[in-house]
């Protein structure tokens, strides 16, 4: 999980993640609190394989709806290989949910509107086996499976893991100057050793990975650029490992200047290559001091903050929105060491609130909704007759903070260092492992 560079916010979303992203919904809300969880205790055993695994990765969940076409023929098939149609080149079909029930079934029609057949289960491939793939106009290598979820269709793209790579590197770290290109390896090798450790995260679901932060962003062939493509095969099945299995390779946007220790964000992450390490350069500046989110501000009136807390609190703490009537405080009662908010207390009429961990960015969100960017900030609250009129937050950093820091690494590349010092100074005590 991260944020990205490539605009310079963060590893838990922004503009061109967003961009970048296929729509998932509420599935994809939920997704982004299920990972703050405890990660596995250990990854698989790492041993050299003569192929690389195939990844499947959910574009959508609960879509009424996908396109779906292709430059070349695709042929549609049942998953016992009884074929159930032909879409032929430069056509665009559309599947929709049929009724209301998972056991409904998966509706096909043509661009006309002509319905062809009903599948509970469609399998799409490019009929000369090389083509790509289009579903809602985003073109994917691989091929496309439609699977009937309880309120629309899941749309999974099925991709050798290199392929896959080349849809994530540039979508996660955008386009990058040649003097960069070694910040763009280290992407390679963290999102290729997150695809490892995470295969099968959402199996109940159909499928591996999500498209978007709530894993990693993927963007299909669109996304994929000569610096990323390059990124990806220079480095080809490397992975980073720690005591014989891919590590927990957590990445974000901007530390700020340090990075956080594992376990200030994931509960059960005490891994000895997540702690927090200092990211400056000889001259003492940040490395991520280039991230346009290095510094930032936030600020909120007395009736907006109330507003916010309205929304947030019931959800993340269980506080009623009705006893949001006042706010008299806010507070950061305690920090963790690396210097970010560990507990903010939040004071209202008739009880004080507090909220620890990753839950203080949801908690304290922007006007405009969003997840505030880090927890490295301090605050200015003023007050008039016991309630708060106005709070600003000043922050550095954009992201959760564990592990790789993604405009460092940039920083780290400008100064000249390599790919494999870049990922020594992020995941201390683990190794480079060639998986294929």
């Amino acid at each position: 999980m991260a944020t990205t560079a490539a605009d310079g916010r963060r590893r838990w979303g922004g503009a061109a993640r967003a961009a970048a992203a296929v729509a998932l919904g509420a599935a994809a809300a939920a997704a982004l609190v299920v990972s703050c969880a405890a990660p596995p205790e250990a990854g698989p055993p790492v041993t050299p394989s003569a192929a690389e695994p195939p990844v499947n990765v959910g574009l959508a969940v609960g879509a009424a709806g996908v396109t779906l076409g292709g430059d070349a023929a695709l042929t549609l098939t049942a998953p016992d290989g009884a074929r159930v149609g032909e879409i032929p080149a430069g056509e665009v079909w559309r599947a929709g949910a049929g009724g209301s029930s998972s056991s409904a079934g998966i509706d096909l029609a043509t661009g006309s509107g002509v319905r062809v057949t009903s599948a509970e289960q469609v399998l799409v491939a490019p009929a000369d086996g090389l083509s790509p793939v289009r579903a809602n106009g985003r073109s994917y290598r691989g091929t496309l499976a439609l699977l009937r979820d309880r309120t629309g269709i899941t749309v999974v793209n099925r991709v050798p893991l290199e392929s896959y790579l080349l849809g994530v590197v540039s979508a996660e770290m955008g386009r990058r100057d040649p003097t960069e290109r070694e910040a763009l390896r280290a992407q390679a090798v963290v999102s290729r050793t997150y695809a490892m450790r995470n295969l099968g995260r959402w199996r109940a679901q159909g499928f591996d990975l999500y498209a978007t932060v709530a894993d990693q962003v993927y963007a299909g062939i669109g996304a994929e650029t000569p610096e990323g493509r390059d990124a990806v095969e220079t480095t080809r099945g490397l992975v980073l490992t720690w005591n014989g299995g891919p590590i927990d390779a957590f990445f974000f946007s901007t530390c700020g200047g340090r990075t956080a220790d594992g376990a200030e964000v994931f509960r059960g992450a005490e891994r000895p290559y997540l702690r927090s390490v200092p990211d400056l350069g000889p001259d003492g500046l940040a490395y991520c001091a280039i991230s346009p989110r290095y510094r930032w501000r936030e600020e909120w009136s007395g009736e907006a903050l109330r507003g916010v807390l309205r929304t947030t609190l019931p959800t993340v703490a269980g506080v009623a929105a009705a006893r949001v009537d006042d706010v008299q405080d806010v507070r950061v009662v305690s920090r963790s060491a690396s210097g970010r908010v560990a507990r903010l207390g939040i004071a209202l009429e008739r009880e004080e609130v507090e909220v620890d961990g990753p839950s203080v960015r949801q908690v304290l969100r922007t006007v405009s909704g969003d997840i505030l960017r880090s927890t490295a900030f301090t605050l200015d609250v003023s007050r008039d007759r016991g309630r708060v009129t106005r709070v600003v937050a000043e922050g550095t950093g954009n992201g959760h903070g564990v592990g790789f820091c993604q405009w460092g690494a940039v920083g780290r590349a400008r100064s000249g260092q390599d790919f494999q010092r870049i990922l020594a100074a992020y995941y201390p005590e683990t190794q480079l492992s060639r998986l294929y």
